[in-house]
């Protein structure tokens, strides 16, 4: 986010210089603002509320182009929204700036104060496409004022999951659109890629509604050689789509590596349609099965199948909802990942697995609207609260206590509750801004200062840290995975020791767990791999001789790699020296973040994986022939084993 800060008048200098860095903003003159209202995606004035009015106001033209405008006393006690609280992102920007200074944000949205959901921020906040909408000023003034609405689900994600858990009391979750049509309501809010033949009868709805879009529909696709016209063949895939009750705004297409050159996958990008593309070799789809394989497709590019195999595979597996359909130099098929998937007496907007398409579709003429909020970061200022100290393992109120914390691989919902009860009490939340994601860190208490640690030196964190411990406070150090695997607590616990300040740790859920658990995989098998190794491969940090990886690789063990994405070449080769070529790996990137991806292959296209990605920081590398395996049976169910608990059967 590009911010501006005007400060007007010299007692907010400091508020100003205090700002810059964790904002990482630039200082601008009052009188630029006029020139600049469009290179800036938000201006933070530190002075008079009317001075920051009087400023803006010739510049003032729409919701969905302004910049956000926030506005802060020049005391630092009040940080106020002034201007695009919701699209802009002045919402968010006004918390994040106000848990920098523990100053008191002030917001006056609607659906802020009463605790009600933003419509119009869904589209950013969930990466969903807002398809159809019949006026988004509508739809939240009946929202905010309470008025029937009824929710229909399509599928699963993190964003219906928080949609379902906060449901306000006038909201309704309703399992089928038609329904929905056949009562009272004033608004429908619809989140789902599918469509039914309630879709059409939305025309003839004399309420207000928003259709989202998710992202989570994979398309596999295969091509004649060089297939023209590109745009016939678009245009016959997305009726075959349309067909199929699915939307194509912003899906993913997969195929076979040897045709991400077609003119048809050129016009595709070009669509602006907000497509993602994976490509797999054809080795990888050959080993996918499939219901409808093909002689001649394996004949002329070495696979049987092509777009049924490409869509399971860039569905993680998921189960087809269109099987293959063809055209004159085309082919398609539909499939979804598991993870997206309601139960099964889920809405009726999600078509039966494997279907066939049925009479064709075309899409109402309804107008739409964009949306989008925004986030910010974190620095200092210290607040007045209660003293703590630990009781077995938790804060009682004595003294000052810095909690180290481990902050899981990603997902909030994967912090202990231990952790998120610290975090949720702390005065000081000092977090791996790099690797830990902004979200774990928005449970804090008002008044709180959340502050990333990602520009700060060793320096930097321990005077902050020790100028809230002498307050009295409640610190929370919040590191990724678990502290103690590569967490570098070492420094800090030194530091903590020297100067006699109280401190403890709290575990977390590693990434290497994570990506066991992601992998569906038990990186123990009986019989043949009883150990796990965790390292990382020699980068600009030394590795011990004796830890060498070719010489770790000797035990061909369960292999968990952090760090090394940017020096895969050099860990592939050392595997290799002792590991089989065809050893499975898996290259786990952003592990339970909202864009996890994972990409399994064989040791000797592990090189290859990583750079055809663009996989960087925080990606682990899995290596051994636990991932995916389901052979061997453990003694401790066996009938015939006998252990403390359970004689063995006579």
């Amino acid at each position: 986010m590009r911010i501006a800060i005007i400060s007007v008048s010299r007692e907010g200098a400091g508020i100003a210089k205090s700002l810059l860095k964790p904002l990482r903003a630039k200082s601008i003159h009052r009188t630029s603002v006029g020139r600049c209202w469009n290179s800036y995606d938000a201006f933070v004035f530190i002075g008079a509320m009317g001075i920051c009015v009087r400023t803006i106001a010739p510049y003032v033209n729409d919701k969905h182009s302004d910049p956000a405008v926030v506005c802060i006393d020049s005391l630092g006690k009040h940080v106020v929204s002034v201007l695009s609280g919701h699209v802009g992102g002045a919402n968010d920007l006004t918390r994040d700036i106000a848990a920098i200074l523990a100053a008191s944000p002030v917001i006056t949205t609607q659906s802020d104060n009463a605790g009600l959901w933003a419509i119009d921020t869904f589209k950013k906040r969930f990466g969903w496409e807002e398809k159809y909408c019949t006026d988004m000023n509508a739809c939240i003034f009946d929202f905010v004022n309470r008025q029937p609405t009824a929710l229909v689900l399509g599928i699963r994600d993190e964003g219906t999951d928080y949609l379902e858990r906060t449901l306000p009391e006038h909201v309704t979750l309703e399992e089928r659109l038609g329904d929905a049509l056949k009562k009272d309501y004033a608004l429908i809010v619809i989140v789902s890629p599918f469509r039914d033949k309630a879709f059409f009868d939305l025309e003839n709805f004399k309420g207000n509604f928003v259709y989202f879009v998710p992202r989570c529909l994979t398309f596999g696709f295969g091509l004649a050689h060089q297939a023209r016209p590109a745009t016939k063949v678009l245009g016959e895939m997305v009726q075959a789509i349309s067909q199929a009750h699915c939307f194509f705004d912003g899906q993913t297409w997969c195929s076979i590596d040897v045709k991400k050159d077609e003119p048809f996958v050129r016009a595709l990008r070009h669509r602006g349609i907000g497509a993602k593309f994976h490509f797999f070799t054809a080795e990888e789809l050959a080993a996918v099965e499939v219901p409808n394989p093909s002689a001649t497709v394996e004949q002329h590019v070495g696979t049987p199948s092509v777009c049924e195999a490409a869509a399971i595979l860039g569905a993680n597996g998921g189960p087809l909802i269109l099987e293959k359909q063809k055209g004159e130099n085309w082919t398609l098929a539909i499939a979804i990942d598991r993870r997206y998937l309601r139960s099964a007496s889920s809405s009726s907007l999600a078509p039966s697995l494997g279907a066939s398409p049925s009479a064709p579709s075309s899409a109402p003429s309804f107008g739409a609207s964009p949306s989008s909020p925004s986030l910010g970061a974190s620095p200092s200022a210290p607040v007045a609260s209660s003293p703590v100290t630990v009781l077995g393992g938790f804060p009682a109120e004595t003294s000052a206590h810095i909690e180290i914390i481990g902050a899981g691989p990603g997902d909030p919902e994967l912090i202990s509750v231990r952790g998120r009860r610290f975090l949720e009490q702390a005065d000081l939340i000092l977090y791996a801004g790099s690797l830990v994601p902004k979200a774990l860190t928005e449970c804090h208490k008002p008044g709180a200062v959340v502050r990333s640690s990602a520009d700060m030196t060793l320096e930097e964190q321990c005077a902050l840290m020790q100028e809230h411990y002498d307050r009295g406070h409640l610190i929370v150090r919040l590191h990724t995975g678990d502290p103690c695997i590569f967490g570098a607590i070492q420094e800090q616990m030194a530091y903590f020791d020297a100067h006699g300040m109280r401190y403890h740790i709290t575990p977390g859920i590693s990434s290497f767990l994570a990506a066991a658990a992601e992998l569906r995989s038990q990186f123990t098998i009986p019989e043949r791999t009883q150990t796990i190794i965790l390292t990382r491969g020699e980068g600009r940090t030394p590795m011990p001789d004796r830890e060498k990886l070719h010489l770790l690789a000797r035990s061909q063990s369960t292999m968990c790699i952090f760090l090394s994405a940017a020096i895969v070449d050099d860990v592939q080769r050392e595997l290799l020296q002792e590991y089989p070529e065809d050893t499975p790996v898996a290259a786990c990137y952003h592990l339970t973040w909202p864009d996890q991806h994972i990409y399994r292959g064989r040791l000797k296209d592990l090189a290859r994986i990583v750079h055809d990605n663009h996989l960087t920081l925080t990606t682990m590398l899995v290596v051994g022939e636990a991932i995916d395996n389901r052979a061997g049976l453990s003694e401790l169910y066996s009938k015939d084993f006998t252990h403390l608990f359970r004689k063995a059967s006579e």
